[in-house]
């Protein structure tokens, strides 16, 4: 018995005597190849890191035209490098291993129900999650909920069994009904919302020289190793990586303590996640919160046609979204906005009653905002951005909670980098 014990101390403590970190399981749902370079950038700092995970699932989801492909050309990198990083350590996984995990998930943002069909990428959530162990399985969300939204619909019970970092803010906006969806049936779930504390990643007016955006390309990278070489093709090797503080939260401190600190953030429970909906157009008078969850219902004719039809388009700040029928005469659309800001809207639509309607809003932070009977009503463990006037950046919300730890998390970054010099 006491040999069981001792053999037991030492796998847990090792020869050092020093306690080893169990590796946290993560699955990664990313829109990379679609409209934002910077998933790219977070791929390649995931791989480089990726003998401090278990790594069991890398999710295409929208926004954009990206496809599990794009997470296979940065794999192709990683292999080419991959001798190099095992000089280090050995627990660097292989890169076919890393291949099988690629899945196609929801190429197209979700109708106004907020879920549709399953997907290769829904389906390996729910497979990955439903795994008898016992650690939880850590979601990092780059893109649009998706996935995780048709997940949690075919399968519930995968709730008590995930933990979801959400890189929110224009997320928000992409995936604004999958959102809702989540937020209206499944507020019971363990999620950070990060909407603008991730922002605290790149934001580096108060940085020395040497770890600004623009030279820490040129001062650690410097093409080092088939990712460092690839790594100038996006941004121009320009830091932006907005996704990685969901990766590097499960890397220092206690993750499950958001309000603690983190190089990925600190983070407060909010109880609601606030709401709006309109049954009337709204005017520069109506002030909501960037990051609400915005709904316009407008009356039409009753129509033969199936509920949850896209009928009518709602353009807004440049962009078009689709316009739904929600049955009995009546016609929906959401909308969150993704920064303090004043927005107008004008639809269009073959059916005349909503063609050319118009109407404007202000956003505002902090965020949640004024409570409303509209509001979603989350658990106690949904959290979102600390609103500490302090911890502010501009108007980012909470994202001085990141950007404090900056020289840290860069320093550590720029000692891997070197382990791919020539």
């Amino acid at each position: 018995m006491l040999l069981v014990l001792l053999l037991g101390v030492a796998m847990l403590y090792g020869t050092q005597g020093s306690a080893q970190k169990v590796k946290p399981r993560i699955l990664v749902s990313s829109d990379i190849g679609g409209t934002d370079p910077d998933d790219f950038q977070s791929m390649i700092h995931l791989l480089m890191y990726a003998d401090q995970f278990q790594i069991e699932g890398l999710v295409s989801s929208p926004y954009g035209a990206g496809t599990k492909e794009d997470f296979t050309d940065i794999i192709a990198l990683y292999e080419k490098d991959l001798p190099q990083l095992r000089k280090h350590t050995t627990d660097f996984p292989d890169a076919d291993s890393l291949r099988a995990l690629c899945k196609q998930g929801a190429t197209s943002a979700a109708s106004f129900k907020g879920f549709g069909k399953a997907t290769e990428g829904s389906n390996w959530i729910i497979r990955s999650a439903q795994r008898e162990v016992d650690q939880p399985l850590w979601i990092l969300v780059w893109g649009g909920l998706e996935d995780v939204a048709q997940a949690l619909h075919d399968a519930p019970d995968i709730k008590k069994r995930i933990k979801v970092y959400w890189i929110g803010g224009p997320n928000k906006k992409w995936s604004v009904n999958a959102y809702a969806y989540i937020a209206e049936n499944h507020a019971d779930l363990w999620m950070i919302e990060a909407n603008a504390t991730y922002r605290g990643w790149f934001l580096d007016s108060d940085s020395p020289k040497y770890l600004t955006n623009e030279r820490f390309y040129e001062k650690y990278i410097q093409e080092k190793g088939a990712m460092g070489r690839a790594f100038r093709q996006y941004y121009g090797g320009i830091l932006k990586m907005g996704d990685t503080p969901s990766l590097v939260y499960l890397l220092n401190g206690n993750p499950n303590k958001p309000a603690g600190e983190s190089w990925g953030g600190s983070f407060t429970p909010i109880g609601r996640s606030s709401r709006r909906v309109f049954e009337r157009h709204t005017t520069k008078t109506d002030t909501v919160a960037a990051y609400d969850v915005l709904e316009w219902h407008f009356k039409g004719p009753k129509l033969d046609i199936e509920q949850d039809s896209s009928c009518f388009i709602f353009e807004i700040s440049g962009q078009k979204w689709p316009g739904y029928y929600l049955g009995e005469g009546i016609y929906g659309v959401r909308y969150a906005s993704k920064r303090p800001e004043v927005c107008t809207y004008r639809t269009s639509s073959s059916i005349v009653e909503l063609n050319g309607l118009t109407g404007q809003f202000v956003s505002i932070t902090p965020w949640p905002g004024t409570s409303s009977p509209d509001d979603y009503c989350v658990g106690r463990h949904w959290y979102g951005d600390r609103k500490d006037r302090e911890l502010f950046i501009n108007e980012q919300q909470g994202a001085m909670t990141v950007a404090k730890h900056r020289r840290s998390f860069l320093m550590d970054w720029a000692k891997r980098w070197a382990w791919l010099k020539p």
